[in-house]
């Protein structure tokens, strides 16, 4: 009997952090299980997936040609998370606009048996169905949040309502401070309907956080497939494969893990936006002042802000009341650029995560057992926070109701102190229910763990999935 040949499987991400690593992470998945994944990219970002995913024989990247000079960019810009302003923000965009010829032209020459192409190049579903090619979408969002998009698709916020507005339909009584800007919205709307062409959705998230009743109801309103793989995050097993996973983390994974080692368990709040917001200097000022109003131990994880590092000290005067780092060179720990989150999460000292809510960092949290204070941002964001607190109870939220349409640059509303410090204060004094909160994030961190070893639910629905492209590989093949 002949052998059978391994799946030979494209992974396209989208030039973002947040949507590059969790892509990649699930390619290695494929790659654990003996398939031939290749990541096609672009230089730059091709380094930074190749320092921070171990060689594997079955995984390789395929570097294609970024328009830099056509578009005006700086050499090696080459992600969304690189920039800090709309300029340049506009310009990488379009700039991944024009990476369709190049890889298509790879694609049409050396044809695989699947693509894994992101939602943000709806052109992969052209080129999958000209090479007759199966086509799985990606896009880094929970199946909860797709199910609150079609909730709203279904039953249109009308114009003369006011807040909170209700999601008709969901298994749970769900409500938005506020509606999702328009051109968001139309956006996303536009992309997931791409989406739903393709053979199947992969979900960087376990079944058993979305629930039962959430893929049930994504299954039956879209008619789409959803395989929960994740969370991806956890392949990461070593501490050298946490601390490199993603960008080169400004401070050392050594240094922050002894900073966490001297501090009592549950003692310390972990502040990350993500790699796409950067807030306003009185913004910061106000989350400077409630940290230290709150007499909590932090880890604040601040983007450098490009171009601006002749200034630090003049960036410290606008951002931070007077004296702040020196009265609490005990108490916290400021890193100015990328951390090793995962990491951190991780350690037993961290007992609250201030997060935008951005998928990777929720899914992070909750496979940490750590307990959320959320305060989204843009995107997506505001759908996953309700996943957090109000669905599965293990966060709490700050207030914020404003929907960005981007992470960076001024906004209407502040988000003031004493909020902050209240929702500071709700999970780390360790009241009831700070403690029924902690606990049940603990019991989700434990089921994630289960979710990916043999006999998980992840495990299990990667092993379907394979069978499947199996499948789908003999019906193109077979007259």
């Amino acid at each position: 009997m002949e052998e059978e040949q391994p799946l030979k499987i494209y992974f396209i991400p989208f030039l973002a952090a947040g949507h590059m690593i969790p892509h990649c992470d699930i390619a290695r998945l494929f790659a654990s299980r003996g398939h031939h994944v290749t990541i096609l990219t672009t230089p730059a970002n091709s380094q930074i997936i190749r320092n921070s995913i171990p060689h594997h024989p079955n995984f390789a990247v395929h570097t294609v040609h970024f328009p830099s000079q056509e578009v005006g960019l700086p050499d090696g810009l080459e992600s969304l998370s690189t920039v800090t302003d709309m300029v340049n923000l506009y310009k990488v965009y379009q700039a991944t606009t024009m990476l369709r010829d190049p890889i298509e032209d790879f694609v049409g020459n050396h044809p695989p048996d699947c693509i894994v192409g992101d939602f943000m190049f709806p052109w992969v579903d052209d080129l999958a169905n000209k090479l007759r090619i199966p086509r799985f979408a990606f896009n880094g969002f929970c199946l909860f949040t797709l199910c609150a998009i079609e909730s709203l698709k279904a039953h249109p916020i009308p114009l003369d309502a006011s807040p909170p507005f209700l999601l008709h339909g969901l298994p749970h009584p769900v409500t938005l401070k506020t509606a999702p800007p328009t051109n968001i919205k139309e956006v996303l709307d536009a992309m997931i309907e791409i989406e739903l062409r393709s053979n199947g959705l992969i979900v960087n998230n376990f079944a058993e956080l979305d629930g039962e009743e959430y893929i049930q109801y994504y299954e039956r309103t879209t008619g789409h497939k959803a395989w929960h793989l994740g969370p991806a995050c956890l392949l990461h097993r070593t501490v050298e494969e946490k601390a490199q996973r993603g960008q080169k983390s400004v401070l050392s994974a050594h240094k922050c893990m002894s900073w966490l080692d001297s501090k009592k368990q549950n003692s310390v709040v972990y502040i990350c936006f993500g790699s796409l917001c950067y807030f306003p200097d009185n913004q910061l000022y106000e989350i400077a002042c409630a940290v230290e109003a709150s007499g909590c131990e932090f880890v604040w994880v601040v983007p450098e802000k490009k171009g601006k590092e002749n200034e630090e000290e003049e960036e410290k005067q606008k951002w931070l009341p007077k004296g702040f780092e020196e009265r609490n060179s005990k108490k916290g720990m400021i890193i100015r650029g990328w951390a090793p989150q995962v990491l951190i999460l991780e350690h037993p000292a961290v007992g609250a995560f201030v997060t935008h809510c951005g998928w990777n960092s929720t899914v992070e949290a909750v496979s940490a057992g750590v307990p959320m204070i959320t305060w989204p941002v843009h995107g997506e964001q505001f759908y996953n926070e309700k996943l957090v607190s109000d669905v599965r109870g293990i966060g709490v939220e700050v207030g914020a109701d404003e929907w960005g349409t981007v992470g960076f640059g001024e906004r209407e509303k502040l988000v003031g102190r004493e909020d902050i410090e209240r929702a500071l204060r709700r999970l780390m004094d360790g009241g009831d229910e700070a403690q029924e909160i902690r606990g049940r994030t603990k019991e989700f961190g434990k089921k994630a763990r289960v979710a990916v070893q043999e006999g998980g639910s992840s495990y299990n629905n990667l092993t379907a999935l394979i069978d499947e492209l199996k499948r789908l590989r003999c019906c193109k093949t077979t007259p």
